[in-house]
């Protein structure tokens, strides 16, 4: 009889176990690692180049007429400062990793690097659409120096993005935020950018009331179309995932 009792209990616990626990990114070491790299990184570029990064903060701020990075800066500083915007896409692309991870019937069926490296590869395939956007834009329209001046100024901003994401990333992982929350968190962090976008544009582009007018609408054009265009395709690719797999 005795044995009997065990031999349920046995099975119950092996039931019990058999149970898979719901995928989560604050128990998955690939998750740790990608973070760890990054911290790391960061740690890396700032050692390096603190004082230009202050500079380039500063001067985005106050707008002061200066030569383009790119003529004042070493060699090295460059290699750093791509090193930032390849961390910025990475960061951003974990987030999207996050939040669709969270949506039922994808979590679990694919592998977590295959979802995560499309995040990050989306991620940077924006920026660099970004680019060549703004770059053929500021060919036709601009003078060269105006150009420089934004495309630094962008170019600041994806610098400071990660350093921005990054403890709020923290947060979202190893705190379990619900997707609202962690929805919320992102609509915060992409209005904020958006806003600092805007205010750069003004700074350089507006002269007058209607100039200003004018230049909200090319900014829903090229700044806040591209990105429901990007998220509606990540969505699509997400949804894609699930019913294959």
């Amino acid at each position: 009889m005795i044995n009997v009792a065990h031999s349920v209990l046995a099975a119950c616990a092996s039931q019990i176990g058999a149970i898979p626990l719901p995928y989560s990114p604050g128990r998955d070491d690939g998750i740790a690692l990608v973070l760890l790299g990054c911290f790391f990184l960061s740690a890396y570029v700032l050692a390096h180049s603190y004082n230009f990064l202050t500079q380039l903060g500063s001067c985005f701020l106050l707008h002061r007429d200066r030569a383009s990075i790119f003529g004042t800066s070493a060699g090295s500083d460059i290699r750093y400062l791509l090193l930032l915007i390849l961390q910025t896409c990475v960061l951003t692309g974990l987030y999207l990793f996050v939040c669709f991870s969270a949506r039922p019937g994808l979590a679990g069926q694919t592998d977590t690097f295959s979802l995560l490296g499309l995040c990050v590869v989306g991620c940077i395939a924006y920026v660099c659409l970004k680019w060549v956007i703004y770059a053929l834009l500021g060919w036709t329209f601009l003078d060269k120096s105006t150009f420089s001046f934004w495309a630094e100024s962008y170019a600041t901003i994806l610098y400071y993005a990660g350093f921005l994401i990054f403890p709020f990333l923290l947060l979202i992982i190893y705190l379990n935020f619900t997707l609202q929350i962690s929805v919320i968190i992102g609509l915060f962090l992409f209005g904020l950018v958006k806003i600092l976008m805007l205010y750069k544009w003004i700074k350089l582009f507006c002269y007058n009331l209607f100039g200003c007018l004018l230049l909200i609408l090319y900014f829903c054009a090229l700044e806040i179309i591209p990105c429901v265009m990007f998220y509606k395709g990540m969505t699509q690719l997400n949804d894609y995932l699930i019913i294959k797999f």
